[in-house]
């Protein structure tokens, strides 16, 4: 399986190549739904989607709220709904509120995937991102390495998004086998970082019993590491997730001992590729379950990989970072 998705990525440059053709018409017009289109990470996931735009000569519009608001998300994606796109790709900040809307989506026959968030209860055609729960595991491996397999550990999330509560899952089953290692608090950061550093701030400064943080989400990471910093509490064990410049400095200053590095580009780059498929191919039926047909014109998952950046990897992170965008740091 893992070879046969190997060639499917190693054929999305031709698929783009041969999208470029005369098949496209004015009316064609794709989009993506982020939950907070203010931050980097979904700045690179626009930046792979307007870059598959662009090498598919079709319309594309990334759109969201510019704070964390999964209602305002809600009510972007019904409006463009009723606008007949040719397709959606959305990472759901609530799969439940979202699901309603997007079975309405692909009863009207609008495909719709999720990328990086999932709404597996809805009729999305199927998910592209991170295998999250291997995310959560993988962090964990890092804070029980870290922590000696004891110690008191501070969870930061916004429960109700998939993503991030199959991340918490992966940790859970990891720190089952190291009983020393106990979840002592999850703290629900609302998409906003100040509570992140505000908490951090609370816990350090009362010098509070807690030996490492674990950050499900990109923003709560490199709030902690400021007020660790701060405090000189270098004690602290700080796991992060994704690779924004701040949270890869702090890594590089070696108060964040490891992040979880996604593909946010490489989830939109070849989303929008799959949605231009299916929209010039499309499958009998948009709501039929394919996820158990041998031979279903549409795959179930896209995994799109996830790695650790810690201390010993970050330069050499950085500098494949710089070399495919052509930036210097």
């Amino acid at each position: 399986m893992r070879n046969c998705f190997r060639c499917f990525c190693a054929c999305i440059p031709l698929l783009l190549l041969i999208g470029c053709g005369s098949r496209h018409d004015s009316e064609e017009k794709y989009y993506m739904i982020a939950a907070n289109i203010k931050v980097p990470y979904w700045q690179t996931a626009g930046a792979g989607f307007t870059q598959a735009a662009s090498q598919l000569r079709v319309r594309a519009e990334f759109v969201g709220p510019e704070t964390y608001d999964p209602k305002a998300q809600q009510l972007e994606f019904e409006r463009i709904v009723q606008t007949k796109p040719s397709g959606i790709l959305v990472s759901p900040a609530n799969s439940q509120l979202m699901r309603a809307d997007i079975d309405a989506a692909v009863a009207a026959g609008i495909p719709v995937v999720t990328m990086d968030s999932d709404s597996a209860v809805s009729k999305r055609l199927f998910f592209i991102g991170t295998n999250n729960y291997q995310a959560g595991v993988m962090g964990a491996g890092v804070a029980v390495k870290e922590l000696h397999g004891k110690g008191n550990v501070v969870v930061f999330t916004m429960p109700g998004q998939t993503n991030l509560d199959d991340r918490l899952r992966g940790y859970r089953d990891i720190f089952a086998n190291s009983p020393g290692v106990k979840i002592t608090r999850i703290v629900d950061i609302a998409g906003d970082p100040r509570i992140a550093f505000d908490t951090a701030e609370q816990i350090v400064g009362k010098k509070e019993k807690v030996d490492a943080f674990v950050c499900l989400e990109a923003l709560a990471g490199k709030e902690i590491a400021e007020v660790v910093n701060r405090y000189n509490a270098k004690d602290k064990v700080i796991v992060a997730m994704d690779t924004d410049a701040e949270t890869l400095d702090w890594i590089k200053k070696g108060i964040i001992a490891a992040t979880v590095a996604q593909k946010p580009y490489t989830m939109s780059y070849v989303g929008l590729s799959l949605l231009d498929m299916l929209h010039h191919n499309p499958p009998r039926s948009l709501l039929e379950d394919w996820t158990a047909d041998p031979i279903a014109q549409v795959p179930a998952f896209v995994d799109t990989g996830a790695t650790l950046v810690d201390k010993g990897s970050v330069d050499s992170f950085l500098a494949a970072q710089q070399s495919a965008t052509g930036t210097r740091k």
